[in-house]
């Protein structure tokens, strides 16, 4: 443990951060329940087996330790001006990706929630984040990725780039095309990657099928060409969707997935919405929603059909980001810069957060303190750091 961790931790003890990180007084409300049995979710694994069976066999696969072993990018240390309570360490994107305005970091997850506190996913421990890409810094949004970036001491600080896409065409002429949704959040379960599509429910993806494309062509090109090469925009892999997660609503507004989390406790993924008290036109004025669905008993996979076991309405708003574990609760309200933890029994504390804050990833540790890993979206200041979860558990 480093010198500087040693002292942060001594002054958490002594009550010292009176800033950034220190508790203020609880929200007089925290959220109320709401009738869990008025969610549910209807999953579909196999919605493209066709066509993903021939773009691997076409293709090839890479698997994740393949791709690390070429990632392409350095990642860099967090600045030294960058201070939270209970921080535990992160990095920043290289200079590039730090400042890009046309590609936004936005759902965060780690190959502890893949596997547990072993954390080891394919030989090597990883921060997975999402992006959206927006057509210039101004232009709608266009498509999606993920970053797949080494945190472990035995590797270099790399990462790599893959594309999100989805199959299209047929078993005789595989074809792909781009996923514009805004990738709001992200879990990895097992071999699963699930990824937030705002108005449906999620996207599915399997770690295992990552596919080879060629990194020639323009910026602009996409999938199968008439040669019957493959192009992904000069990406040299691309993830294909597996599946399809359809969430429904029997009473009231349909769900707007704007954040998830997995909690490996419960064996579920709890989403919420990000919505507006008043005067917002591309997002929602309502009290926003907290709802968990629990995933097949013994599995890494919802069954056809989940009926949500928890679901909260909340008093809190623009929220980016949401974790669950053991019975408590985290929200991330990047509007009102304020992390909020709450628990049943407790009730709610409210904590100075940072600006911009995106999703929330709760990484189990069976030797240390456990954390919250999170990020910052804004370009110019994309900071993917980790806190320690007792500095902000009431």
């Amino acid at each position: 443990m480093s010198l500087r961790r040693r002292l942060r931790q001594a002054a958490l003890a002594a009550g010292l951060f009176a800033a950034l990180g220190a508790p203020v007084a609880a929200a007089a409300t925290g959220p109320t329940t709401l009738p869990a049995s008025q969610y549910t979710l209807s999953a579909d694994y196999h919605r493209f087996d066709t066509v993903d069976a021939a773009l691997v066999s076409t293709l090839g696969t890479a698997a994740v330790h393949t791709v690390m072993d070429n990632a392409n990018h350095d990642r860099a240390a967090l600045p030294s001006s960058f201070d939270v309570a209970g921080l535990s360490g992160g990095f920043r994107f290289d200079s590039g990706d730090d400042s890009d305005c046309a590609n936004y970091p936005q759902g965060i997850t780690t190959s502890r929630d893949a596997v547990g506190p072993a954390g080891t996913y394919d030989g090597h421990q990883l921060v997975l984040v999402s992006w959206y890409t927006k057509d210039g810094c101004d232009g709608a949004q266009q498509r999606s990725r993920i970053t797949l970036v080494d945190w472990d001491a035995t590797y270099p600080d790399k990462y790599r780039k893959v594309l999100l896409v989805e199959p299209t065409g047929t078993a005789a002429a595989p074809d792909f095309e781009d996923i514009p949704i805004h990738a709001g959040g992200v879990s990895w379960y097992g071999d699963y990657l699930y990824v937030a599509d705002t108005g449906h429910g999620m996207r599915v993806f399997d770690m295992r099928k990552i596919l080879k494309t060629n990194t020639g062509g323009t910026a602009g090109q996409i999938g199968r060409q008439p040669s019957g090469v493959y192009y992904a925009h000069n990406y040299a892999y691309v993830l294909p969707q597996v599946g399809t997660i359809t969430s429904n609503t029997s009473s009231g507004t349909n769900l707007s997935w704007s954040s998830i989390s997995l909690d490996r406790v419960s064996k579920s993924i709890v989403m919420a919405e990000y919505t507006c008290q008043s005067g917002c036109t591309a997002y929602p004025d309502r009290a926003p929603r907290a709802v968990r669905f629990p995933f097949a008993a013994g599995a890494t996979t919802f069954a056809a059909t989940t009926t949500a076991s928890q679901a909260l309405q909340l008093p809190w708003y623009n929220l980016n980001g949401v974790a669950s574990h053991n019975g408590r609760w985290w929200f991330d309200s990047s509007g009102q810069k304020k992390l909020y933890y709450w628990t049943p029994s407790a009730g709610p504390a409210t904590y100075p957060w940072v600006g911009s804050g995106e999703s929330i990833s709760y990484w189990e540790d069976a030797t240390t303190a456990d954390l919250l890993w999170t990020l910052q979206e804004g370009a110019g200041n994309r900071n993917v750091f980790a806190v320690e979860q007792a500095a902000y558990d009431g």
